[in-house]
């Protein structure tokens, strides 16, 4: 029996700042939720349960209309309070069956196909067995382990052990069949009885039923790109440049004859590449979008309607839609749908000592993991003529940077900054 899917597209996403919905970020012609629907209907499942938050809930529901053959639930967590949480949401949407095996995802987790493959395989020799991904690790990652002896079954969880104390080298991520829905919400519904006020009820509850049911390990070693933070766009949109495979050019294209496409490239309808222009792959150019005279657009997405002017270079970059750029750099950086990049701007991506870029998520200092790391801009900020941004700056929604200035810390939704000058006329 094919399991229901229950993909789970809730949660906060605060810490995406300043992007928006993760389930919503294009990585080509469609976005991400779509595109892992379209690719769940062909491995074969019929029926899918989404566990989206208030904010999202309409568009997760515009979205599914598209997907045809399979039936699909949306239902809304109010509050970010956890997977179990999130689970819970999803229970009376099976409630006509309850009995069901249930294949739980996270929207935002992007894995290769033959993850699901695996799982579903091992789900079809024993549908008794629950199974639960292992990303096979060799260094040590602060998420939880899984405790397994030699013939593959789970026995626990071990969340941040320490790299001295891994009990394996299978970091849990969040794919994962169980065999009887019901077992596995009763036992969340214990958990949330007991007078905990931590938020890890599913892991609790797994951790439990493993006393008593079969959990086995599936162990996997392919590609995993969480979307966690807003560096992490450039890490999934990396996984989709490498699914580009030769150079496929829309016939509307315009590619002029001395502009040069190097390696795998996708150019959409009706976009316009200008003398001199030059996109080195992996790239992907949306439809109607402009990449102006000696502009060099490499290693990255540009989306649609966008303006690559005049010897601009965008190099592993995401670029989002009706993004205009003018005779700038763009380097390893986000850009939200409707940024302005003017003439003369720099995405500064280097430290002068050349370590790790930082960046500040809801008041705490994290490591990005990036050496090199540009800026991350959120939709609709202006950045005026010949700014800068210092590696890992962070500028919200609609703000608006002055010409000239040198963005050195974030900047917040709808704020203004710019630099006060003196403006002295002497005849003398």
């Amino acid at each position: 029996m094919t399991p229901v899917l229950v993909i789970l597209a809730g949660g906060a996403s605060s810490r995406m700042w300043p992007l928006r919905e993760k389930s919503l970020m294009r990585f080509g012609t469609e976005p991400l939720l779509l595109g892992q629907l379209r690719r769940y209907q062909q491995l074969g499942f019929t029926e899918a349960v989404i566990v989206g938050h208030p904010e999202n809930q309409a568009d997760i529901t515009q979205l599914v209309s598209q997907i045809g053959g399979m039936r699909i639930q949306v239902v809304v967590q109010p509050e970010p309070k956890g997977m179990g949480d999130a689970l819970l949401r999803a229970e009376p949407a099976l409630a006509d069956n309850l009995h069901t095996p249930i294949y739980i995802n996270q929207v935002h987790d992007v894995v290769e196909e033959t993850l699901h493959r695996d799982l579903l395989n091992a789900h079809l020799v024993d549908p008794t067995a629950t199974y639960l991904a292992g990303y096979e690790m060799a260094d040590y990652f602060p998420g939880g382990y899984l405790i397994v002896d030699g013939a593959g079954r789970i026995s626990g969880m071990v969340e941040k052990p320490g790299a001295a104390n891994r009990p394996s080298n299978l970091v849990n991520i969040v794919a994962h069949i169980h065999a009887d829905a019901r077992v596995l919400f009763e036992a969340i519904h214990d958990e949330y009885a007991k007078p905990d006020l931590t938020d890890d009820h599913y892991e609790r509850a797994m951790d439990r039923l493993m006393k008593t049911q079969t959990y086995r390990v599936v162990p996997y070693k392919g590609h995993w790109g969480a979307l966690k933070f807003p560096w992490q766009m450039l890490d999934v949109m990396n996984y989709f440049l490498g699914q580009i495979k030769g150079q496929l050019v829309a016939e509307t294209a315009y590619v002029a004859k001395t502009a040069v496409l190097v390696g795998d490239v996708y150019i959409g309808e009706r976009v316009k590449i200008f003398p001199g222009a030059a996109v080195v792959g992996p790239a992907y150019i949306g439809s109607d979008t402009i990449v102006g005279n000696n502009s060099l657009v490499r290693n990255s997405m540009v989306l649609n309607h966008c303006e690559v002017g005049f010897t601009t270079e965008i190099a592993r970059s995401y670029v989002s839609d009706n993004c205009a750029m003018h005779a700038c750099r763009v380097l390893d950086s986000v850009f939200a749908s409707g940024v302005n990049f003017s003439a003369g701007c720099t995405t500064a991506n280097l430290r002068i000592d050349r370590g790790a870029v930082s960046s500040v998520v809801k008041g705490q200092k994290l490591d990005t993991g990036r050496d090199k790391l540009g800026a991350i801009i959120g939709e609709g900020a202006f950045i005026g003529v010949d700014a800068m941004t210092m590696p890992g700056v962070k500028i919200g929604e609609r703000a608006q940077i002055g010409p000239g200035t040198h963005v050195r810390h974030d900047v917040k939704n709808g704020q203004r900054i710019y630099v006060k000058q003196e403006l002295v006329v002497s005849d003398e």
